[in-house]
């Protein structure tokens, strides 16, 4: 559990930095962001004409400027502290991209598979471990924390409200703070 003094979305940040720092150099380029977006790919076996594919992509480049403007550094990569910083500062900056819907609504197109409108559990398992390459052993839990109608599945309303959480959320216990894990 998280005591007072711990900032939980820093936290939430830092756990995203590791995630997306794929060579694991201590930094945060756009190529690892170029490499997230190919993972989407081939976990969905999504052409790169696709609709959804050119939407990823270009959330993804629109998200990696941000964060250089909001890191003010002349460099083309980001230590953890400057991609923490930037990543908050650009969370409550949305004059130019509103991150938590812009990547809740690109994403969850490439989630729902069937088009359903719906992320099933097994959408929502390929999602953590074939993008994100994590196999949390409480990956289902969090499904059904991210279930908050306990329908049995995560419509876009859920899974939207929970990139707010993830992205904006000091609280440890709301459903979008247990993506990479509890906190």
């Amino acid at each position: 559990m998280v005591t007072a003094t711990q900032d939980v979305i820093t936290i939430k940040f830092e756990r995203t930095f590791e995630t997306v720092d794929a060579n694991h150099d201590g930094y945060v380029e756009w190529s690892d962001y170029q490499n997230l977006a190919d993972r989407y790919l081939k976990a969905y076996q999504i052409g790169k004409d696709d609709r959804r594919a050119r939407a990823l992509h270009s959330f993804y480049q629109m998200y990696w400027l941000e964060l250089l403007r909001h890191a003010g550094t002349q460099g083309d990569r980001l230590t953890k502290d400057q991609f923490v910083t930037a990543g908050r500062l650009a969370n409550i900056d949305t004059s130019r991209l509103n991150l938590a819907d812009g990547a809740g609504h690109v994403i969850f197109d490439v989630i729902d598979v069937n088009g359903d409108n719906e992320i099933s559990r097994d959408e929502f398992v390929r999602f953590l471990r074939d993008v994100w390459r994590t196999d949390a052993p409480d990956a289902m839990d969090v499904f059904a924390r991210l279930d908050t109608d306990g329908d049995g599945a995560i419509s876009r309303h859920e899974f939207i409200r929970a990139m707010r959480e993830h992205f904006l959320s000091d609280n440890p216990d709301t459903p979008g703070s247990l993506f990479f894990g509890s906190i």
